[in-house]
């Protein structure tokens, strides 16, 4: 196995460094905004339970919403819905600032604005991750977003401290205005870059359609499952330490905003340590190995943190968290990235996503509640159990290797000759495919037309059937139905390559003199419909 590139090598594609160094400067106001909103928490509500719902806040909307915002990256111009995010964002941070300024905060009116801030970045999101893939080579995605986090995770061992300082010598309302400036350098960058035109020529789903054409891509997609799975479970255990930190550092330590800045920073320096040492865990280990002893390890920091006295303690115990959290869920992102289509990965983004960060909202609330009731110990480690399981979990369920799946364009669909004056909306369309199988390898058949199955269901397919003929029993026909005729071109240009080879086990079982035939046909109504005392025949 060739040596892994640094994950810096990516910076020399221009159109990535820049967006880079504007998400670094993001990044460092969303760090202070958090470190602000974390301990205004502490000092207008005496609940623990509130205080972990300032991390819900954040989190909560991608669970509500990434399906809807990845729909908008597959299907819109991924750099308006970025713009426009990024807007929204400096909006409610601006609301967020002046209300603060006149003393009109409240706890819940801090929760409902922090979860404004992290709508907008749910939407944001997709769109970001998955035009990564529009401006660096495939190659190149791996390190892309590895360094993606590292941008994020370097400001973290910054903005956290900084956010500190800020929050100690100015007040909160310092740190949620230095957060809506920073949109303004993320905006600007989005504005002058020139984004890749789309590849397809077919009109955007419709709403509903896309939503359930993502839905339904990732739920027949196993690989999928099981990552967004694990990243549930890991992102229930590991938000522990980020959500209770801000109780650390104001009960245990009984310290101020710069002790929390200090103990979220070395939280992200252990982070960057992850980001850089990722490609060699990568090159090393496959990818199940790595996940699971990121879980352990930080299982070894939650427990740390569950029994640590001094900052001393706490900080080793951090470092080790930060560690983990970077390499387990880039090691997520990558492997969604990879092991989706282009047409689809807006949303496939948008679902891990929901997934990771819905177990980090119900994270949480869980640990603060459990918090308040048993105490901070209890609390750390409950999470630490919950990554116990995080890790087991792979025994049973191990993740597979994304770059052993081709999921460029298979190109091989060509749209037929007809004969018949149809609309882009025309429909039902039926499509049957004729297969000879000889009747000894009828079980191979049957084995490989249920993966076929899938494949059909998971891309639009619907109503799929396969039937034998009684009279010619070496006679098969797959039949699946499709709404329009757009959405059949839509159904056979998401072919892939790595499906190609389920297509070439039929061919080999196939004993017709000629290749499978497939025959398109649209439903009628044979039912007269009277419409003005006239009856007629309409589709």
């Amino acid at each position: 196995m060739p040596a892994a590139a640094s994950p810096l090598s990516v910076l020399r594609i221009a159109a990535f460094r820049n967006r880079w160094l504007a998400s670094m400067v993001s990044n460092l106001g969303t760090l202070v905004q958090s470190v602000g909103a974390g301990w205004m928490m502490t000092q207008i509500s005496d609940s623990d339970a509130m205080v972990g719902l300032v991390q819900a806040g954040v989190t909560v909307p991608t669970m509500l919403f990434a399906v809807f915002a990845g729909t908008l990256a597959d299907n819109f111009d991924r750099r308006r819905v970025m713009i426009g995010a990024q807007l929204f964002m400096m909006a409610a941070a601006t609301l967020l600032t002046v209300l603060t300024l006149l003393g009109l905060m409240t706890p819940w009116l801090l929760i409902l604005l922090t979860f404004l801030i992290g709508t907008g970045s749910t939407f944001f999101n997709p769109s970001w991750q998955a035009s990564i893939g529009d401006i660096v080579p495939r190659s190149d995605l791996p390190s892309a977003v590895v360094l993606n986090s590292m941008a994020f995770n370097a400001m973290r061992s910054i903005g956290p401290a900084a956010g500190g300082i800020i929050v100690a010598a100015a007040g909160a309302a310092a740190a949620f205005a230095l957060n809506a400036v920073s949109y303004v350098v993320m905006i600007l960058t989005l504005w002058v870059w020139k984004a890749p035109p789309p590849v397809s020529t077919l009109p955007p789903e419709p709403l509903r359609l896309a939503v359930g054409s993502g839905l339904r891509y990732v739920a027949m997609s196993p690989n999928l499952m099981n990552v967004m799975g694990r990243a549930f479970v890991f992102g229930l255990g590991s938000v522990a330490v980020l959500s209770l930190l801000p109780i650390v550092a104001h009960d245990r330590l009984d310290g101020d905003a710069t002790t929390y800045g200090i103990l979220l920073g070395v939280f992200g320096l252990g982070a960057i340590l992850g980001a850089l040492n990722n490609a060699r865990l990568r090159e090393r280990f496959d990818n199940e190995h790595v996940v699971r002893v990121a879980a352990l390890a930080a299982l070894l920091g939650t427990a740390g943190l569950a029994v640590a006295p001094t900052i001393w303690a706490c900080l080793p115990a951090l470092l080790v968290s930060g560690m983990a959290w970077v390499v387990a869920l880039s090691l997520f992102n990558v492997t969604v990235q990879l092991s989706t289509p282009r047409w689809v990965v807006g949303r496939a983004i948008a679902l891990y996503q929901s997934a990771s960060f819905g177990g980090m909202a119900a994270g949480s609330w869980l640990w603060g509640a459990v918090s308040d009731l048993q105490g901070l110990t209890v609390a750390f480690l409950a999470a630490a159990v919950v990554l116990a399981a995080a890790a087991a979990i792979g025994l049973v369920r191990p993740l597979t290797e994304y770059g052993d799946l081709d999921m460029s364009p298979l190109d091989l669909f060509r749209e037929p000759t007809l004969h018949l004056d149809l609309k882009a909306r025309s429909g039902p369309i039926v499509a049957i495919t004729r297969f000879e199988i000889d009747p000894a390898d009828v079980p191979e058949f049957l084995a490989v037309m249920a993966e076929r199955r899938r494949v059909r269901i998971r891309d639009g397919a619907q109503n799929w059937v396969l039937m034998r003929d009684l009279e010619e029993p070496r006679i098969w026909e797959e039949t699946y139905h499709v709404p329009t005729w757009v959405e059949y071109i839509r159904h056979n240009t998401r072919r892939t390559k790595a499906d190609q080879g389920t297509y070439a086990r039929l061919l080999a079982l196939h004993r017709g003199e000629a290749r499978p035939h497939t025959r398109r046909m649209i439903e009628r109504q044979s039912i007269p419909r009277r419409r003005n005392g006239v009856y007629d025949f309409e589709n």
